[in-house]
This record gives structure tokens, C-alpha cells and sequence, in this order.
């Protein structure tokens, strides 16, 4: 007789799967990022590149932000001080030309890996929300609701009110709307330059992407991007806010 007894099981081994070589499994991955990628694109944050010298010194020509694009889905609207990118409102853009762009940059810019060239998009200050009155006379302060704003973040040189005429106002924001402006105030086409136009330079809440929290991009400028403290002093809310 043998070694194994009569009657007893049979010994069963569990089948060891062949493991699929990595460049099978490539394709799936990288479809998985893809898809990832488009979500957060579509839902979270996106990247955005620094077109013009309009917000220095707080962002440079260059500078990639990423924009947080979920909390406008919870019905969070732009406040005071926050750093926003909003689709041209109007024209606003224009005269300024589209970069050009291959293929490749388009794709990644489809799903979110790269800012894209092709979007019309802005990025200034919200100075002024829906029922705030924003005034400027001489070279400054600029006035939210009467309260005077303390902005060290403007370009040094420049003053808080440009003198020329589109400088000088003084206005009410609709309820949904933004009153917006460039922290370089001599070289920003913002809200102030388009008040003769249709929309009188306000900004629809529904325009807005989202806020920039934080430059991204280059690594020795990675820095977040806070509400200034002269946007939460009191009173500036007006009456009863």
C-alpha cells in the first residue's frame, strides 16, 4: 500500500493565478488616471495659468494657481477679498489674442493636467459683493460700504484709485453680481474699464469657477492665498451685515 491511507481526502491545493505582465495592465491604469483627472478637473480643483502682469505682486506673469471649483456646487458664493477666476463677462477679452496650442497641450488641458489655452478666463480681487457700494476718489483709499481698505498686496508704486476717469466711480453691485479688481491697479483691465459697457463691469456670480487657493507653480513660489485682513474689519459689511 502507499503512504496515503484509504478513505482519506484528497489534499487540495489552491491555484495560484498568473499574475498579468505590468505593460497589460498599463493601458487600464493610465485610463483610470485619465478619468481621475477629468473628475477633479470637473468637480475639485483645477489649474490655471497667470496670463498678464494684472494681480502682481500677488501672482506673476507665469504662475499656475489651482482653483477650488466644489465649494461653489454647496451654493458658497465669492466673498470680499478672495481671489477669483470667472469666464469673460462680456467681451472683456476681446483684444487679447488666444495662445496657440498642439494637440497634446489641448488634451491635457481637457482633462485638467495643464491649464487650458482655449478657456476665457480671468483672475482679480472681489472687491465688492451684491448690495456693497465701491468707491474711489483721488488716488485713494478705495472705499467698500465707507470702510477705507488697507491693501499692502497692491503693486508697489501704484496707488489704490488710478485718477483717470474709469478710475474715479462710485457704484452699487447688484445682488449676484461682483465688483472686481487687479492688485496691479495701473495695468488691470478689471471692472472699473468696463462700466460703460453692457453688464457696467459687474461680474455674475454665475460666471465664477471658483477660488484660487493657492499658487502651484514654480515650486520656489508655492504660497496659498488668504482673504487680506482689511476685508474683515468691522462695519465693512454695511448696515445690518
Amino acid at each position: 500500500m502507499g503512504d496515503v491511507a484509504v478513505g482519506a481526502p484528497e489534499t487540495r491545493y489552491p491555484k495560484v493565478r498568473k499574475q498579468r505582465p505590468f505593460w497589460k495592465e498599463l493601458p487600464l491604469l493610465v485610463v483610470i488616471a485619465l478619468l481621475l483627472s477629468l473628475l477633479i478637473k470637473t468637480f475639485l480643483l483645477q489649474a490655471f495659468s497667470i496670463p498678464s502682469e494684472s494681480m502682481q505682486n500677488t501672482l506673476q506673469k507665469g504662475d499656475r494657481v489651482l482653483v477650488d471649483k466644489l465649494t461653489p456646487w454647496f451654493g458658497s458664493e465669492p466673498e470680499r477679498g478672495e481671489v477669483v477666476v470667472f469666464h469673460d463677462p462680456g467681451d472683456w477679452l476681446k483684444n487679447e489674442p488666444t495662445p496657440r496650442t498642439n494637440a497634446v497641450q489641448k488634451a491635457l488641458g481637457f482633462i485638467g493636467l495643464m491649464p487650458s489655452a482655449e478657456d476665457k478666463d480671468l483672475i482679480k480681487r472681489v472687491v465688492g459683493v451684491g448690495g456693497d457700494t465701491v468707491e474711489c476718489a483721488g488716488r485713494g483709499p478705495l472705499k467698500v460700504n465707507g470702510k477705507a481698505l488697507d491693501e499692502p498686496y497692491v503693486f508697489p508704486g501704484n496707488t489704490a484709485c488710478s485718477t483717470d476717469p474709469d478710475g474715479q466711480f462710485k457704484v452699487t453691485v447688484p445682488s449676484g453680481h461682483l465688483w472686481v479688481m487687479g492688485d496691479h491697479r495701473q495695468a488691470s483691465g478689471d471692472s472699473r474699464y468696463h462700466q460703460r459697457e453692457p453688464g457696467a463691469g459687474m461680474v455674475p456670480v454665475d460666471d465664477v469657477v471658483g477660488r484660487a487657493v493657492v499658487v502651484a507653480w514654480p515650486v520656489g513660489r508655492l504660497d496659498n492665498l488668504p482673504v487680506p485682513a482689511t476685508f474683515g474689519q468691522a462695519g465693512i459689511g454695511g448696515p445690518g451685515r
